[in-house]
C-alpha cells in the first residue's frame, strides 16, 4: 500500500469470526462441491428467530411513508428514547431520565469502542476480564490504552476475585469492563456482585462498564448494575435489542448513564454518523414495548435447545452448567477426548495438511478442531475470549433444535469411529 497503517492498528487483528466465517465459507463450498453436507455452524450468536411481529409491522409501515428518509437527530427520537426508559423501569426497576441519561446506539459493539474513544487517553489503563468478549481489548488497544486483564475463574463462579483486584496497582485505570449473564461462560449476574463492582468503582475512582445484552436470555429475573444506589457515579450500562428481541441485524442498542456521561459519548458518536433510521427506531418502541409473554416463549425455546447442546457436550466428554444463562453454552475439555480421538482413529480426514496430526495449543483447539475439520460442525474454541478460555469450548444457542441434532448424530459418527 502507499501509505504506513496506523500504529494503532499494529496490534490488533481482524476480528475472529469475520477470519473463521471466511475458512468455514470455503470448507462448506468444499463439502458441498464433493456431495457432502454443509458446514453446521454452532459458532456465532446470531438468534435466528423472528423479531415481535409488531415491530417488523412498525418498520414496513414506516418506511413507505413520506419524510422518513432523511437525517435524524442524533440523540434519537424522543418515543425511542421513552421505551427504553419504560423497558427499564418496567424489567430492571431502574428511573432513567429518557431526555439526558440514554443514548441509542447501531448496536451495543458501537458503544464499546464509543466509550473507550470518549475516556480513554494514550497509556491510560482498561481492565479487561479474561475470558471476556474480545472487543473489550481491541477497542482498548484502538485507543492506544494499556490493558490490565483480571482473571474469571471456574472455582469462583467466573466472577471477579476482588482481592486480587485490590492488589493490583491500580493507578491510572479509567475503565473496568463487565457483562452479566457473562459470555462466553454463560454466569449469571447479582445484586451482590453489582454491588461491590459498585463499591469498587467508586472507591478507586473507575468508571464500571456494565455490557448487559444477555439479560434476558435464559433468565427470569433480568438485572441492572443501574439499579444499585449511587451507582450512576461510577457505572454506565450497555444494552441491546439483539438478542432479547431476535433484532441482532438491526443493530439497535443504547447506553445508559448520567448525563455527563452520555454527553462525552455523544460528542464521539456525533462525528461518526447522521442519526439511526427514524423507521428502525419506531420499529424499536414496538419491540421495547413486549410484554413477559414474548420473554417466556423466547427462554422456552433456548432451554429446549441448552439441553440439546447439552447432548453434544455430554458426547464429547465437556463438562457445563446446565443452568447456565444467555445464548451459549460453554463447556470444560481434557486432553482424552474421545472427539479428538475418534479424529485421529480416522486420520484427522479435513485438516489443512492431511495425514499428519500435530497438536493444536490448547484442548479447546482441539476438540473445536475435530468437529470443524472432521465433522463439518464448527463450535469455537475457548482460547479466543483469553487464556483462562484455553480448556473450553463454546456453542452457541442460535441453532434450531433440528440443526442441533444434525450436529449431535455427525460427532457421534466421529466419536465411535
Amino acid at each position: 500500500m502507499i501509505v504506513r497503517p496506523a500504529r494503532r492498528t499494529r496490534d490488533v487483528r481482524e476480528y475472529y469470526f469475520s477470519r473463521k466465517l471466511k475458512e468455514v465459507a470455503s470448507l462448506d463450498a468444499e463439502r458441498k462441491a464433493s456431495g457432502k453436507e454443509g458446514i453446521i455452524n454452532l459458532g456465532i450468536g446470531a438468534p435466528d428467530g423472528m423479531p415481535p411481529a409488531a415491530a417488523v409491522r412498525a418498520l414496513t409501515d414506516a418506511a413507505v411513508q413520506p419524510g422518513m428518509h432523511a437525517y435524524q437527530s442524533y440523540v434519537g427520537i424522543p418515543e425511542l428514547r421513552q421505551a427504553f426508559a419504560g423497558w427499564y423501569a418496567r424489567y430492571y426497576g431502574v428511573k432513567l431520565d429518557p431526555s439526558c441519561e440514554i443514548q441509542p446506539l447501531a448496536g451495543s459493539k458501537e458503544g464499546i469502542l464509543l466509550v473507550s474513544l470518549a475516556f480513554l487517553d494514550k497509556g491510560d489503563k482498561v481492565l479487561v476480564p479474561d475470558p471476556g468478549y474480545p472487543t473489550y481489548t481491541s477497542a482498548s488497544r484502538l485507543t492506544e490504552a494499556e490493558i490490565l486483564t483480571y482473571g474469571l475463574k471456574e472455582d469462583d463462579g467466573w466472577v471477579p476475585d476482588f482481592d486480587a483486584l485490590e492488589s493490583m496497582d491500580l493507578d491510572g485505570v479509567k475503565l473496568m469492563w463487565t457483562n452479566y449473564p457473562n459470555m462466553p461462560t454463560g454466569a449469571p449476574a447479582s445484586m451482590e456482585l453489582y454491588r461491590r463492582l459498585v463499591d469498587f468503582g467508586r472507591r478507586h475512582g473507575i468508571m464500571i462498564c456494565n455490557d448487559n445484552p444477555y439479560s434476558f436470555i435464559l433468565n427470569d429475573s433480568p438485572l441492572s448494575i443501574l439499579a444499585v444506589p449511587g451507582a450512576k457515579e461510577c457505572c454506565l450500562e450497555l444494552n441491546s435489542l439483539s438478542k432479547a428481541h431476535n433484532m441482532s441485524g438491526w443493530r439497535i442498542g443504547m447506553v445508559a448513564a448520567a448525563p455527563d456521561v452520555v454527553a462525552e459519548i455523544l460528542k464521539v458518536k456525533s462525528q461518526m454518523d447522521s442519526g439511526m433510521f427514524r423507521p428502525l427506531q419506531l420499529a424499536a418502541v414496538e419491540a421495547l414495548g413486549q410484554g413477559p409473554e414474548w420473554f417466556a416463549a423466547l427462554n422456552a425455546e433456548y432451554r429446549l435447545r441448552r439441553e440439546l447442546a447439552g447432548r453434544i457436550f455430554d458426547l464429547v466428554g465437556a463438562v457445563y452448567d446446565k443452568a447456565s444463562s444467555g445464548m451459549f453454552l460453554w463447556g470444560k475439555v481434557g486432553r482424552d477426548n474421545p472427539l479428538v480421538a475418534g479424529w485421529k482413529r480416522a486420520g484427522c480426514p479435513g485438516r489443512p495438511g492431511a495425514g499428519q496430526t500435530p497438536e493444536p495449543a490448547t484442548f479447546g483447539e482441539s476438540v473445536s478442531d475435530a468437529a470443524l475439520y472432521g465433522a463439518g460442525v464448527f463450535i469455537t474454541p475457548g482460547l479466543i475470549f483469553g487464556k483462562n478460555g484455553e480448556d473450553y469450548v463454546r456453542i452457541s444457542l442460535c441453532a434450531r433444535p433440528q440443526v442441533l441434532e444434525n450436529a449431535y448424530g455427525r460427532l457421534e459418527g466421529l466419536v465411535r469411529f
